[in-house]
């Protein structure tokens, strides 16, 4: 029985202009995108390619490293349980140290000789970033392995419907969605470009990127400030800027490293898994995700994690030299991403945008460590 309070909750989200944007928006740009797939089979249109999966670099002497985020449910767990099995050292990564733990037992499991290695993070935040990435650089140093990764998989997400800001002041969904991603990227291209074997980063987008039509990229839309001004918070305009952002990255990261003689082996690439039924709605009053879930089942459009990772694992075990391509609807295939995707002079802003950003946050972290120091001593 439906409370009060929970009825209300369901009546304001579920007569709001982002949920009704959500209901009819995303489910038309999802179909939109599977007709993309249908109308590629006929001898009139233009083909997009399809690639393989190839197996990963793995000898006695060498295991290749895989990282993924997001990793104790949904896609993430769907992943570093696949990838265990083809032989990836996987390094989950998520906000929860219960979780880790319970998704590292319940993949081993499944495969007994899964190499797994958890660590908590949280990607809203630039200091537990940074963290990782000297843990991680430790943990290497101390098991003896190659100092480098094979395999960066940016899949953590959220969709929240309020408005939160981060110990940096960022919007959390902005900050989890995209520059987490982005800023987790920056810090360990070091080790993908000193992979010994061709590495990859695999970015996890949307088919709600589609949506979007104009953007302004500045510092106030990258960190999501720009969004705490109305007065009813704009999740589904702010969860499809995020998921461009990714696309937009993952396009210019892809040129700056064509760019780059010692870099040619870091190949990026996008991914539209689709959708699929996972945890991401939590925020959503349930009965409301529960009829969207539905709805979707009974368009046959919604998928299960084990099923909709396909399209991660063939961006993740794509021939070495793809880069720069959009994986969407399993069996290797890839489609074009939104028009808007492809706007390079869009990408440079972003890029640079972030890149300021980032600086900035590198040195806010910079000070804050020496100030800590400073009281301690």
């Amino acid at each position: 029985m439906i409370h009060a309070k929970e009825l209300r909750e369901v009546l304001h989200f579920g007569f709001s202009l982002q949920f009704l944007r959500m209901a009819l928006f995303w489910t038309l740009s999802l179909i939109i995108s599977y007709l993309h797939l249908f109308i590629q089979r006929f001898p009139f249109s233009r083909k997009s390619n399809s690639y393989p999966r190839c197996p990963p670099a793995n000898t006695a002497t060498f295991r290749p490293l895989c990282i993924i985020t997001g990793a104790t449910s949904g896609l993430g767990k769907a992943a570093a349980y696949a990838l265990s099995k083809e032989g990836f050292y996987v390094v989950l990564v998520g906000r929860s140290s219960h979780l880790l733990s319970k998704t590292m037992v319940e993949i081993k499991e499944k495969n007994k000789n899964a190499h797994l290695k958890g660590f908590q993070v949280d990607l809203s935040s630039f200091h537990s970033i940074l963290k990782f990435k000297g843990s991680l650089e430790q943990w290497l140093s101390d098991s003896n392995m190659h100092s480098s990764i094979q395999l960066l998989i940016n899949n953590a997400g959220i969709l929240a419907t309020s408005c939160r800001l981060t110990t940096e002041g960022c919007d959390q969904m902005m900050a989890t969605n995209y520059m987490g991603a982005f800023s987790l990227t920056k810090l360990l291209l070091p080790l993908l470009r000193s992979s010994p074997v061709p590495s990859r980063i695999v970015n996890v987008s949307s088919f709600t990127h589609l949506n979007v039509f104009d953007m302004q990229v500045d510092e106030g839309t990258i960190t999501g400030k720009c969004f705490s001004r109305p007065k009813q918070y704009p999740c589904a305009h702010i969860y499809e800027y995020s998921k461009l952002c990714l696309v937009l990255f993952s396009y210019e990261l892809h040129r700056q490293l064509g760019c780059m003689h010692n870099s040619r082996h870091v190949s990026v690439i996008a991914v539209d898994p689709g959708a699929v039924e996972t945890n991401i709605m939590r925020e959503v009053p349930s009965c409301i995700s529960h009829m969207a879930f539905m709805v979707l089942k009974l368009l046959f459009l919604l998928q299960s994690p084990e099923k909709g990772v396909s399209s991660i694992l063939d961006a993740a075990l794509a021939p070495p030299e793809i880069s720069g391509v959009y994986f969407f609807g399993g069996k290797g295939r890839t489609v074009k991403s939104s028009a808007l995707s492809y706007n390079t002079k869009l990408a440079e802003k972003l890029w640079t945008t972030s890149c300021d950003l980032f600086l900035k946050l590198c040195l806010a972290s910079e000070q804050a460590t020496s100030l800590l120091s400073n009281c301690v001593s």
